[in-house]
């Protein structure tokens, strides 16, 4: 009897980069030359939600700076430890939102699926660091109630793929879902929100770009970036290739303390993405997930970083300054 080979699961190398992220704090330290007094609070505070760090983000953190803008959104510190009144597990209603598994449904005309709850790096502010995927995942039965519900209502025209991170899947999975929503004809326009082209640039691969491309939709695909740092030469150029696809690149960025919170980085940042042809969509204001609270601006001083931008850059590089709120119809302008 001639024995089974075991079968030998071949990755992409998009995917074998990624699963070289660094996901141990000491590892995260080390690379950086930062202080290792850092590491007992980094230890805690990622066993309630882990560090991961691809090496292309990495590479773009300044060493030896404790307080580089980059690096204070992917080190888990001890503040992520406290209880502040205000702030919980889900802070935009997400729970609320769910029609069936992995499928919510806030806004009229638009459904969101919760793709994978895979991403390609850790954001310590992530809304949706206390989610249950597990309990949420459409992809057990092929989409199928996910899809019959978007199906059966008229008024959905726009589905938007988040997750986690929709480009965490492979390129196969991706094609199979967007070809099975290209199926209910009520639907026009196909939105991904994804940070992994700023983190991971090699994601962006020829046939997601053909995916993109040769799709019956409107295609747009929203970008995560928050400071200026995040985009060098490789991002650029794959948002070059991603625009090339007739798609839109939109960017929503959080507003975050310590990192972005003056008027000179937040120009800086909606010039950059001008530089990428990414339109500054949405400037939010943090949503108060528990974990986070040490990342927030108070709304008036949001509000005067607001109109400072408004005094220095042309109006469609000034992105809307919102808030989610659960169970509202859209995004609140503050």
């Amino acid at each position: 009897m001639i024995q089974g080979t075991p079968t030998i699961l071949q990755l992409n190398p998009w995917q074998q980069s990624l699963a070289q992220a660094v996901t141990d704090p000491a590892d995260l330290l080390k690379r950086l030359e930062l202080p290792i007094s850092l590491l007992p609070a980094a230890r805690k505070a990622a066993e309630l939600f882990s560090l991961q760090v691809p090496l292309p983000y990495l590479a773009r953190i300044e060493k030896a700076n404790p307080n580089d803008p980059l690096l204070r959104q992917v080190l888990p510190i001890s503040d992520e430890l406290l209880t502040v009144d205000g702030f919980t597990a889900d802070p935009v209603g997400d729970h609320a939102s769910i029609q069936s598994p992995g499928l919510l449904h806030k806004y009229h005309g638009r459904a969101l699926i919760l793709t994978t709850g895979a991403c390609g790096i850790h954001c310590r502010y992530c809304f949706r660091r206390h989610f249950n995927y597990a309990e949420s995942n459409p992809a057990k039965n092929q989409w199928h109630d996910a899809l019959a519900v978007i199906k059966a209502d008229h008024n959905i025209n726009e589905v938007i793929l988040s997750g986690g991170d929709p480009l965490s899947l492979s390129d196969n999975k991706l094609t199979e879902l967007v070809q099975k929503l290209e199926k209910i004809p009520h639907l026009k326009r196909l939105r991904l929100h994804t940070r992994l082209p700023v983190v991971l640039p090699e994601r962006i691969t020829t046939k997601f770009l053909t995916l993109l491309e040769n799709t019956r939709f409107t295609t747009i695909v929203v970008l995560h970036i928050n400071h200026a740092q995040e985009i060098d030469n490789s991002v650029k150029s794959i948002c070059n290739a991603i625009t090339k696809t007739g798609t839109q690149l939109l960017n929503q960025a959080v507003l975050l303390a310590g990192i972005n919170d003056t008027a000179q980085s937040l120009c800086d940042l909606s010039e950059r993405l001008s530089d990428c042809s990414i339109l500054p969509y949405y400037l939010h204001q943090l949503d108060r997930v528990a974990g986070a609270a040490h990342f927030e601006v108070s709304d008036e001083q949001a509000k005067s970083l607001h109109s400072k931008l408004q005094t220095r850059l042309p109006g469609y590089l000034v992105p809307k300054l919102v808030r989610e709120i659960a169970g509202e119809t859209g995004k609140s302008a503050l």
